[in-house]
C-alpha cells in the first residue's frame, strides 16, 4: 500500500470541513445579498448549495468506497473514462483551482494578519511566508499535518458558533420573512439565482479534496465515506447558521453594502471589539482552508507521476515520513509563487466554471462504475443526476456572467491534453 494509514473518521471529517470553510463564508452572503435582495431567496439560494454539497458527498463517499487509493477524483476519472481525463483534471489542479486559490486565500489571510497585527511586512511576503511553513509541516507526514489541521478547524467552528451565538443574542435586528421574491417569478429570477449560486457554490466546494488522502486512512471505504457526511452536515449547518444571523442582523440590505458581513455582525453586537474577534476568526479559517489543501492536493500529482504522467520523482515516499514530499514541496513552491506575483486574485473569478466541470464527470463516473458495494448512494440515479445537471447549470451560469474569464479558464484546461500526450509518449519510449 502507499504511504501509511494513520488517519480515521475524525480525521476525514475535519478534512472535509477544513476543505469547504476558508474565506468565503465569511464574505460570500454579501456577494449574494447583492443580486438576491430577500431573506427567503438568500436563505433558499444557501440551502439549495447545501443541498447539492450533500449530493455530492454521498456521490463521493461511494466512489471513495469503491476505489479507496490516494488521489481520490483524479483515480476515480481515470478509471470511469480515460488517463487522460484524470490528467488534465490534475494539471488544472496545479495550475488554477488548487494552487490559485490558495494563493488568494494566502493573501486573504495576510490582509487580516496586518490589520491584527500592525505587521508592516506587505502581504505578498506575508502570504509566501505562510504558504512555505505549511508546506514544511506537512513534509513531516500525514499525520502531522492532519493535526495542524484538526486543531486549526476546531478552532474557526468555535469562531463561527460564537458569530452565530453572539449575533443572535446581541446584534439586534429581526427577521422579515416577507416579501419572499424580490421580483416577479421568470426568466429574471432564475437567471438572478443562477447568479448567486456561483458564490454559494465556491463557499460549498472543497469537500472532495478529503478523498485525495484515501490511501492514508487506515480503512478508507468506511471512514472516508462516513467523514464525507458527516463534514459536509456539519458545514450546512455552520453555513445557514451564519446566513440566518447576517439577515437577522443586517437585513438583505445590509448585507448588500458591506463586503464584511461578519466583522458587521460582530461589530452590531460587541462594537469595534468585536470586529477585532471576528478578523482573528477569519485569518485563522483561512489558514486551515491552506493547511488542508497543503495535505491533501499533493496525493493527486503524487498519483499521477505514480501512473507515469509526471516526474518520477514526484511519485515517491518519503522513507520515515510516509509523504510524497517532492509533490508537497512543488504545490507549497507553486502557490507561493502565485502568491507573490500578486496578480493571481482574478483566477478566483473561473475556478468554479472549471471546478464544476470535472464535479459533473466525476459524479457521471458513478454511472459507469456502478456495481456490488458496501455503500450506495441514497436515491441514485436520480441524486446522481441532479448534482450532474445541477453542475452544468452552474457552468452556464458561469458563462452567462463571465464569458472571457470562463474561456480563460477553459483554455488553461485544454492546454493539458498537448501536455498528456506528451509524458504518454514519452511512458511509452521508456
Amino acid at each position: 500500500m502507499d504511504g501509511r494509514r494513520q488517519l480515521g473518521v475524525f480525521d476525514a471529517t475535519m478534512l472535509v470541513m477544513g476543505g469547504i470553510v476558508g474565506s468565503g463564508i465569511f464574505m460570500n452572503p454579501s456577494v449574494v445579498a447583492r443580486g438576491l435582495h430577500s431573506a427567503f431567496l438568500i436563505l433558499a439560494v444557501w440551502a439549495a448549495g447545501g443541498v447539492l454539497a450533500m449530493l455530492g458527498a454521498f456521490i463521493w463517499a461511494e466512489l471513495a468506497t469503491r476505489l479507496p487509493e490516494a488521489g481520490g477524483q483524479y483515480v476515480y476519472l481515470r478509471e470511469a473514462y480515460h488517463p487522460a481525463v484524470a490528467f488534465v483534471y490534475g494539471w488544472v489542479l496545479l495550475l488554477v483551482t488548487q494552487t490559485g486559490g490558495m494563493a488568494a486565500v494566502a493573501v486573504t489571510f495576510a490582509r487580516y494578519f496586518r490589520e491584527i497585527t500592525g505587521a508592516g511586512w506587505s502581504d505578498s511576503a506575508i502570504a509566501a511566508a505562510v504558504l512555505l511553513g505549511l508546506t514544511l509541516v506537512n513534509c513531516f507526514g500525514a499525520r502531522a499535518g492532519s493535526n495542524v489541521q484538526s486543531a486549526l478547524m476546531l478552532t474557526k467552528t468555535a469562531a463561527i458558533a460564537g458569530l452565530v451565538v453572539l449575533g443572535f443574542a446581541m446584534g439586534g435586528g429581526r427577521l422579515h420573512a416577507l416579501p419572499l421574491l424580490d421580483r416577479p417569478a421568470g426568466l429574471g429570477l432564475i437567471a438572478a439565482l443562477g447568479a448567486g449560486m456561483i458564490p454559494v457554490a465556491f463557499a460549498y466546494g472543497g469537500w472532495q479534496t478529503a478523498t485525495f488522502v484515501a490511501g492514508e486512512m487506515r480503512d478508507p471505504a468506511r471512514d472516508l465515506s462516513r467523514g464525507l457526511v458527516l463534514g459536509v452536515a456539519g458545514v450546512v449547518v455552520l453555513y445557514l447558521s451564519v446566513n440566518l444571523v447576517c439577515v437577522k442582523v443586517l437585513g438583505p440590505a445590509g448585507m448588500a453594502a458591506t463586503t464584511t458581513p461578519a466583522s458587521a455582525v460582530m461589530r452590531a453586537a460587541l462594537g469595534e471589539r468585536g470586529a477585532w474577534w471576528i478578523a482573528m476568526g477569519i485569518a485563522v479559517s483561512t489558514l486551515g482552508f491552506l493547511s488542508q489543501g497543503m495535505l491533501t492536493a499533493p496525493r493527486v500529482y503524487h498519483a499521477m507521476a505514480r501512473d507515469g504522467l509526471f516526474f518520477e520523482r514526484v511519485g515517491r515516499l518519503d522513507a520515515r515520513t510516509g509523504a510524497p514530499v517532492t509533490a508537497i514541496v512543488l504545490q507549497g513552491i507553486a502557490s507561493t509563487a502565485i502568491a507573490w506575483s500578486g496578480s493571481y486574485e482574478r483566477i478566483l473569478n473561473y475556478v468554479v466554471s472549471v471546478d464544476f466541470i470535472s464535479f459533473g464527470l466525476t459524479a457521471f463516473a458513478l454511472f459507469r462504475l456502478r456495481g456490488a458495494c458496501a455503500y450506495r448512494a441514497p436515491g441514485h440515479p436520480w441524486t446522481t443526476a441532479v448534482f450532474v445537471a445541477a453542475c452544468a447549470g452552474i457552468v452556464a451560469s458561469t458563462v452567462i456572467a463571465d464569458p472571457e474569464n470562463a474561456v480563460r479558464g477553459w483554455g488553461i484546461l485544454l492546454t493539458g491534453l498537448p501536455v498528456y500526450l506528451y509524458w504518454s509518449r514519452s511512458k511509452k519510449s521508456t
